[in-house]
């Protein structure tokens, strides 16, 4: 009679023989069926996907996105982390911080974006606006024009106020709109960049005030490079975008709201339209609410954020007002070297250019794109047309946060040289 231990080890033999035969079995199923599967794969994989990715350095002396420096794309590189993980929390709440210096608010209701300046300006007035309530906004770029279809198509009753671009709105103007439409909010461009305006925010924020209306302001093309004090402008809702200025890449937007802003978007009627813009997810989401835990609403742009916090980590080292010294500076550079070039600056008043994008009017005879495919094709250096009611009476021509220096305004005004010496022009 056989050892017990040894009728033991036959069985389990016998039982693992089995386990790899069944094993084997299934493998040799599964085969067939990848190699079925694959059989119809009719569509063979594109030569492009199997060369390397090769991207091309250019001077991006456009309005945006601008260069971004080594130390920013080296945060950007860093590993990724889970984005509900406590570091990435952490993370979220320096760039919170940041934001409320660029801003210069005090607000609790600021955070970022996981998206463009586009993403921004729909969650503010997707959250403040409900259909059929009266919405002013003003037009003298394609800013405007974008907030005004945005509120269009969520159903709001859009007024406007226009000028062609370049133009700007009178306080008086302004008063006199609010008193007529009775908005619940108003729409104004800072840093109109297709026309290349810094328009004045002083006093628009106390006649809102006085009108019972939130005042919403874009500050893309201009924040860290014109001055603007939230909480002393009394700006409601104030947004920007992280890819000028502020060197980072784009992809990433802070916002943030004052008191009177979130009494109006959490005391609405009916839902935002957006689910993904829904302030009532995302306050929760950046820690704002007063919920103890943060839950899960979307996967944000981790390596964005990474960028977007190492981007305000440089501006509060360097200091708001140092760096809108070094635009303005710049800028005033810049201006000179483009009037020696026999142009004309497009904006006229001094105090109302953009320092981060300056507008040249386009020089008479020649064609602009002609110039532009120019500088690009001899000089590697991006400058663009106008954009929306600009298009065809602009050159623009940006020098803004890592590009800000006299030495890129020397380049950028050689190429330009350049291009008028060698670009056909014609006779009127």
């Amino acid at each position: 009679m056989l050892p017990k231990t040894l009728l033991s080890r036959g069985a389990l033999l016998a039982h693992q023989t089995g386990l790899e035969c069944s094993f084997s079995c299934k493998s040799a199923t599964l085969g067939l069926r990848i190699q079925r599967a694959m059989s119809s794969v009719n569509i063979p994989p594109p030569e492009c996907m199997l060369r390397p990715l090769e991207v091309p350095y250019r001077y991006l002396f456009g309005p945006g996105p601008s260069n971004v420096p080594p130390r920013i794309l080296a945060a950007g590189a860093r590993p990724i982390i889970g984005h509900l993980h406590t570091e990435m929390y952490e993370i979220m709440n320096d760039i919170k911080r940041g934001i409320q210096y660029a801003f210069q608010t005090n607000n609790h209701m600021t955070l970022a974006m996981s998206g463009s300046g586009h993403t921004a300006m729909e969650c503010a007035v997707f959250n403040t606006v409900e259909p059929g309530e009266s919405v002013l906004v003003s037009i003298n770029g394609v800013w405007g024009e974008r907030v005004a279809e945005i509120a269009e198509r969520m159903g709001a009753k859009v007024h406007t106020m226009v000028k062609s671009p370049g133009g700007y709105f009178t306080t008086e103007e302004i008063e006199k709109a609010l008193a007529k439409h009775k908005p619940v909010l108003f729409f104004l461009t800072h840093g109109e960049s297709s026309a290349g305006l810094a328009h004045p925010v002083d006093n628009v924020g106390d006649l809102c005030l006085r009108h019972n209306c939130l005042f919403l302001v874009d500050s893309v093309a201009s924040l860290g490079a014109s001055p603007l004090l939230m909480d002393q402008q009394k700006i409601d809702i104030l947004y920007t975008g992280s890819q000028k200025a502020l060197n980072a890449p784009p992809g990433t937007a802070p916002i943030s709201f004052n008191e009177r802003a979130c009494h109006k978007m959490f005391n609405r009627k009916i839902k935002p339209v957006s689910y993904l813009l829904d302030m009532t997810h995302l306050s929760n989401y950046w820690g704002n609410d007063s919920k103890s835990a943060r839950e899960y609403h979307h996967t944000g742009p981790v390596s964005g954020f990474f960028a977007l916090r190492e981007s305000l980590a440089i501006l509060a080292e360097k200091g708001l007002e140092n760096s809108w010294r070094q635009h303005r500076e710049v800028a005033e550079y810049l201006w000179k070297g483009i009037e020696d070039l026999g142009l004309k600056l497009f904006i006229k008043d001094k105090d109302l250019r953009l320092p981060s994008v300056t507008t040249i009017a386009i020089p008479d005879g020649y064609d602009w794109k002609e110039l532009l495919a120019y500088m690009m094709k001899h000089h590697q250096v991006e400058m663009t047309g106008g954009l929306g009611p600009s298009i065809g009476m602009v050159i623009r021509v940006g020098l803004m946060g890592y590009n800000c220096s006299k030495f890129n305004a020397d380049k950028a005004l050689t190429a330009l040289a350049d291009a008028l010496k060698h670009c056909p022009k014609r006779r009127g």
